[in-house]
């Protein structure tokens, strides 16, 4: 192999609910970049935690790739992901380094942008595209997110962080403590789930009481918001230190709130692209986005979402997504597409800046003899 060409591998799949989620954005990557630069391989993590690898994809993508809808990874994501490889060997990851050059992992959810494959990828001492250990590990858990963006004064909706075993053992106290602190209506998420995965609006406690069930199923820790009447604004973030930001983007759902149907599979939602705000939220939000990025220690890329209370002209930061999802109706590569990057340079960048962080982690000290 010509070693002018990037070792790209592609880690993607995954044991959550966001399987399919993590699927499309691997096809849609696979399918945008450029052959000339980069060699893909790819690395599938089956619903039973299984690892195989692919063999290298250059020039064009085999047909089999090439024609997969990627609305017909829906309901079958086993058979559907067996065809984004032409054929597989079961893999270890670390031996996977000796085969690539860089991570692209793209593994949503829990096992996936939480940390632990970041982790993994950490321990096989392989560059890899996103944040690291820490930031990924916070970002993903929005009770810990909410108390780091507390620590630095950054503004936010009132919220309740409740344990599953709190809520089982006094759900009537648990729901009198939250009628009381946020009133209704209000927001319950799991603590560690990302693309809306369990989230519910409460407009009362049998509505509550309901949400709390949903959302206990997906994690043991839980997460009730207060609803602001708010516009959803959007930003993208890239970068290692050194930031840039997209332009602003609003979503307006159609339905109660931004679900995974809304986000995954169009359900009538409208982006708008710019979203048409004053020009000193825009600066407001670039500005709140970056110090968030930095306070997590985030790498590579995150989409930092907002609220916008237009009347009171109150602005509160709502989450970081350390690894947003990269399928056609993804807000964050529409988002840079729109401030003039393009969807495979915004992949270049994204290596490129993987591989420097990983080179400056190199710089770190292991051998106390060393400072001898």
């Amino acid at each position: 192999m010509s070693r002018e060409k990037i070792r790209l591998g592609i880690i993607y799949g995954g044991k959550s609910s966001e399987h399919e989620v993590s699927l499309r954005t691997a096809l849609s990557i696979m399918k945008a970049v450029d052959a000339n630069k980069y060699e893909i391989t790819p690395i599938y993590v089956s619903l039973d935690g299984s690892w195989t690898m692919g063999d290298a994809v250059t020039g064009q993508l085999p047909d089999k790739i090439a024609s997969l809808r990627l609305q017909d990874a829906a309901g079958n994501a086993e058979r559907k992901d067996a065809q984004l490889v032409s054929t597989t060997r079961k893999a270890s990851p670390f031996a996977i380094g000796e085969q690539v050059d860089v991570i692209f992992p793209v593994v949503h959810g829990p096992n996936g942008e939480d940390g632990t494959i970041q982790g993994l990828l950490e321990l096989a001492n392989l560059p890899y595209v996103g944040a690291g250990v820490m930031a990924s590990a916070v970002g993903m858990d929005k009770w810990m997110m909410k108390t780091v963006f507390a620590q630095i004064g950054l503004p936010q909706v009132k919220y309740i962080g409740l344990l599953r075993s709190q809520w089982e053992k006094d759900r009537e106290g648990s729901m009198d403590r939250i009628e009381e602190e946020l009133g209704f209506p209000c927001f319950v998420k799991p603590a560690n789930m990302g693309s809306s995965v369990g989230v519910n609006k409460a407009k009362n406690r049998d509505e509550l009481a309901h949400a709390l069930d949903i959302a206990a199923k997906f994690d043991r820790r839980l997460i009730v918001e207060e609803y602001v009447n708010a516009r959803e604004l959007e930003i993208g973030v890239l970068g290692n230190e050194e930031l840039i930001t997209s332009v602003v983007g609003e979503v307006i759902a159609s339905k109660e709130f931004y679900d995974y149907e809304a986000k995954y599979k169009g359900a009538g939602t409208e982006l708008s692209i710019p979203a048409i705000v004053p020009e000193y939220v825009t600066e407001k939000i670039a500005e709140i986005a970056k110090t968030a990025f930095l306070a997590l220690d985030g790498s590579g890329l995150s989409r930092v979402d907002f609220f916008w209370d237009e009347k009171n002209d109150k602005l509160y930061i709502n989450e970081v997504n350390t690894m947003p999802g990269f399928t056609p109706f993804s807000m964050y590569p529409m988002l840079f597409q729109a401030a003039g990057i393009s969807y495979s340079e915004l992949i270049d960048r994204l290596v490129q800046l993987g591989l420097e962080r990983h080179e400056d982690k190199q710089r770190n000290i292991v051998d106390a003899e060393e400072l001898e």
